[in-house]
């Protein structure tokens, strides 16, 4: 591996809780000596990358560290004979910007077992637009699909619907011929998610009485939540008989007060999504889908803002206090 220079977003803890974001000038030395040398070309920034940036230490151990669980970039080396030199690939998860340096960077050195060709229907910024928000929107999806959705079924709830994962979710079902009621604390943003496909849009408060109820009149058919905490259970007790909720957030929470009503009284199915350590199989199966069949591009350009790698912290601190809209792509070259 070269000793070429590289920029890359640098968190530092400065004094004990507080933590500092900085566009650096790393060196090839720098990176964990894995066998794949990449050329970054895009990232983007995700909740679990504001985490690390702001020292969540269940999310990354040891600092100084470089967060961005996404990256697109071209193959400069292959030490495991994997891939050939200038080769597109695609990497989200495992343990990219968590305790590896991450995507926030124009270089990143993984095992090869961690990345994907490019898919042929993608480019590296629509791929990014998706990134780990798209792969989990869909894993949502599939999930939902196995367990017998369908257009007809009724309305599909989807929460968080402003966010990275939220909003990828409410376009896809959309696509898919879904009837789509958004929920979201950003009411101003409603037009954006209408714009995406969004049958309603309501106010998180809506799902605020359910929580003194054991069940309440089914409303839903599915739904995704992103949130996690007691909005997860107001969901669950709110869905049709038969119905079930792709979870995959805990941005709320990681815990919620239960009781056994709705999955014993309706048949409701609480369906775990896990995008980090899926085999990369299951994940190569969902792009292909994103490229496909399952190709949101007229409303990529609706959810995306591209912004350049010296613009990242001020982005990361957006998403950290909650006001993210949608996705942030972060172009190299800007």
């Amino acid at each position: 591996m070269d000793d070429t220079t590289f920029r890359a977003i640098r968190v530092e803890e400065v004094a004990p809780g507080k933590y500092d974001q900085q566009l650096a000038l790393c060196r090839g030395g720098d990176l964990p000596d894995n066998p794949l040398l990449l050329a970054v070309s895009h990232s983007s920034l995700n909740y679990k990358d504001a985490l690390s940036a702001f020292g969540n230490r269940a999310i990354t151990r040891d600092y100084p560290h470089t967060p961005g669980i996404d990256a697109v970039g071209t193959v400069l080396e292959d030490r495991s004979g994997t891939f050939q030199p200038g080769t597109q690939l695609l990497v989200t998860g495992y343990d990219l910007g968590m305790n590896t340096p991450g995507g926030l960077a124009e270089r990143i050195a993984i095992p090869a077992e961690w990345a994907l060709p490019l898919p042929a229907g993608l480019t590296p910024r629509e791929a990014m637009i998706l990134g780990t928000a798209g792969l989990t929107a869909g894993l949502c999806v599939v999930k939902l699909l196995e367990a017998g959705a369908a257009p007809g079924d009724g309305e599909v709830l989807v929460t968080g619907a402003t966010g990275g994962v939220g909003s990828i979710a409410v376009a896809l079902l959309a696509h898919l011929g879904f009837r789509v009621a958004a929920v979201t604390g950003k009411l101003e943003s409603a037009d954006f998610l209408t714009a995406l496909g969004a049958w309603k849009v309501l106010d998180r408060e809506s799902l605020a009485p359910f929580a003194s109820k054991a069940m309440v009149k089914p409303l839903w058919a599915w739904a995704v939540d992103t949130v996690g905490g007691e909005t997860l259970f107001n969901v669950i007790k709110s869905l049709s008989y038969g119905g079930g909720v792709a979870a995959c957030g805990m941005a709320s929470g990681a815990q919620f007060q239960a009781n056994v009503f709705p999955f014993i009284l309706r048949g409701i199915s609480l369906l775990g999504v896990d995008s980090v350590e899926l085999p990369l199989a299951k994940k190569a199966a969902v792009w292909d889908k994103l490229a496909t069949d399952w190709y949101i591009g007229p409303q990529l350009d609706r959810i995306a803002e591209d912004i350049s790698l010296e613009q990242a912290p001020e982005f990361l601190a957006r998403l950290h206090r909650g006001h993210g809209i949608g996705r942030y792509v972060v172009d190299m070259s800007l």
